[in-house]
């Protein structure tokens, strides 16, 4: 037996073993990232008394009209749909006009260009508490307070991190498309609406995914603005769920919380694929 042979026996011979053990391993984080989650369902599933129990009792008595009682004692269909027009409404608004932003660093030649991307990037730098009471205060004499115009107004701005992933997607495609535009006699907008967003969905798609899961649990700003119990959204909501109890309905709180995160979960379940492909896109080209 040759000695390539021979380590290709022994290749074989302990490549099962390797395998088994990465396996394990998966199998072994996998339980750990998902045991938070299974104590969770298992706690909305239990009466009150079964979750203050010692010691704890994983296996639940499957009370599965939990998940209709939370309709019955807060207002939770008018928190998701707060949640539902909110996150539409912004990550719409975002989306559209950081990719407008995007294209004007990308495309656009301008002097200082250089230098106001370098001020729109040194913002994410920023910590939001630094400018969370100025905005507030301007908000406030603007008499706006108490209603979603405060978390919505800022959006028409974009975000600095998004601009960014489409500036770096824009500048990954072609140059002559935009000169084949000019010579048939298109403009600027013709070029953004008609060539470069069609193209740019992948990274649309990645900055839209990424923006929806902010907003979607957005705490802070809802609870800075908002005054009006009918108004909250789903995380403030489940903020203030023991308001309507003596104590802290842990099992109504789990279901409630279980169906608050399944619209994200599914979202990046299915839009998996186009959020990974608008990340590696935008982050090699450039």
């Amino acid at each position: 037996m040759t000695t390539q042979s021979k380590k290709n026996y022994v290749h074989d011979e302990y490549g099962w073993i390797r395998k088994i053990m990465i396996y394990v391993l998966l199998i072994l984080g996998l339980a750990f990232f998902l045991l938070p989650v299974v104590w969770m369902l298992s706690t909305a599933l239990k009466t009150l008394p079964e979750t203050q129990a010692f010691p704890p009792k994983w296996i639940p008595s499957f009370q599965w009209h939990n998940f209709v009682q939370v309709f019955k004692e807060v207002p939770f269909g008018r928190f998701t749909w707060n949640s539902v027009w909110y996150t539409i409404v912004t990550v719409c608004s975002t989306t559209f006009f950081s990719a407008f932003v995007a294209f004007g660093f990308a495309r656009l030649k301008a002097r200082g260009k250089a230098v106001l991307f370098g001020i729109v990037l040194s913002t994410m730098m920023l910590p939001p508490q630094v400018t969370m009471i100025p905005q507030y205060l301007i908000f406030n004499k603007l008499g706006l307070v108490d209603s979603y115009w405060p978390l919505i107004i800022p959006t028409i701005g974009g975000s600095a991190f998004t601009i960014f992933l489409l500036r770096q997607f824009y500048m990954g495609l072609p140059k002559e498309l935009d000169e084949a535009v000019e010579i048939d006699g298109g403009g600027y907008f013709t070029i953004f609406f008609r060539i470069l967003l069609p193209l740019s969905m992948p990274g649309m798609a990645t900055a839209a995914i990424m923006e929806f899961m902010y907003r979607w649990n957005d705490l802070i700003g809802p609870l800075i603005y908002l005054s009006t119990p009918d108004k909250y959204p789903l995380a403030l909501g489940l903020a203030n769920f023991t308001a309507a109890f003596a104590q802290t309905p842990w099992n109504l709180l789990m279901a409630a919380s279980i169906i608050a995160i399944l619209p994200p979960l599914l979202l990046f379940f299915f839009a998996q694929k186009y959020f990974i492909r608008g990340i590696v896109i935008s982050g090699t080209k450039g």
